[in-house]
């Protein structure tokens, strides 16, 4: 892709999230598109949001898990951007249209302490500069099709990476743990309108939720940036991924951590 092919595509996806109206497949656009020229798309669409007045907040990892690389047939970790205008606060209401077709995972988020920035970064070091864990949903939403009408093409992980991994909002709350607590058996029900739709366990992700800052931390090295004090960095979900539509409330029960939740208004 053109550094102007770049910018255009970026720009369809601020259209897209603008005007709710999806754009199409990048990967079918641009047939040999890298995963490096969708991170420049995902950089250029958050460089058009930092112009327009947001703040970064913090990171998010996605596709960490078995269940959700099965659920996007996709076989690799991505990443994206948290912005400040993603942050809600736990049992928030969601105005109808907010989002283009949300759903919901359940994840730990690691408050990070200390710089962070890799090459050769592991778990240790990622324990060492995280302050506490706490629970955590994400939304997700799609500003790009998931699959052409027309060729029954599904979107890949490039149309994955470019729309910022699908990242759209972050519910934080619950009761936060220190980093060297055992993650791995750390679990959640996620509800929707109180019936139970997924459960899962922190080892769900990697084996262990702090593999994942640690790969984010040296993936981040290769373009020079890193983890920065006081950042909000979402570990990756360990349960697949549930619509949200409106009218749905949405609970992530982490047992002895709390719970969480968040209401998707129907407008009415």
């Amino acid at each position: 892709m053109t550094e102007a092919e770049i910018t255009a595509a970026a720009e369809a996806l601020w259209q897209a999230e603008q005007t709710g109206v999806q754009a199409g497949l990048l990967s079918q656009a641009h047939p040999g598109m890298t995963m490096d020229q969708a991170y420049a798309v995902q950089a250029a669409l958050v460089a058009r949001k930092l112009a327009a007045g947001r703040r970064v907040i913090g990171w998010k990892i996605g596709l960490t898990s078995k269940a959700m690389q099965q659920q996007l047939n996709i076989d690799t970790p991505d990443s994206g951007v948290l912005l400040d205008d993603m942050a809600f606060e736990d049992g928030a209401r969601i105005p109808k249209g907010r989002f283009i077709a949300p759903r919901i995972e359940a994840e730990l988020a690691f408050v990070m302490k200390a710089p962070l920035k890799g090459p050769g970064v592991g778990v240790r070091d990622v324990l060492a500069a995280t302050q506490v864990v706490v629970p955590a949903l994400e939304i997700l939403d799609t500003r790009i099709v998931r699959m052409d009408r027309a060729t029954g093409r599904a979107r890949t992980i490039v149309d994955t990476i470019a729309d910022n991994a699908a990242n759209a909002g972050i519910v934080t709350g619950g009761r936060a743990v220190a980093p060297d607590a055992d993650l791995r058996w750390c679990g959640a029900i996620l509800l929707r309108n109180g019936e139970v739709e997924e459960t899962g366990l922190g080892a769900g992700v990697l084996n262990d939720p702090a593999r994942g800052i640690a790969w984010l931390a040296n993936r981040l090295a290769v373009y020079g940036q890193g983890l920065e004090p006081g950042q909000i960095v979402l570990s990756g979900s360990f349960v697949r991924a549930v619509d949200c539509r409106p009218g749905d409330s949405v609970t992530a029960d982490f047992g002895p951590l709390g719970t969480i939740s968040v209401h998707f208004d129907r407008g009415d």
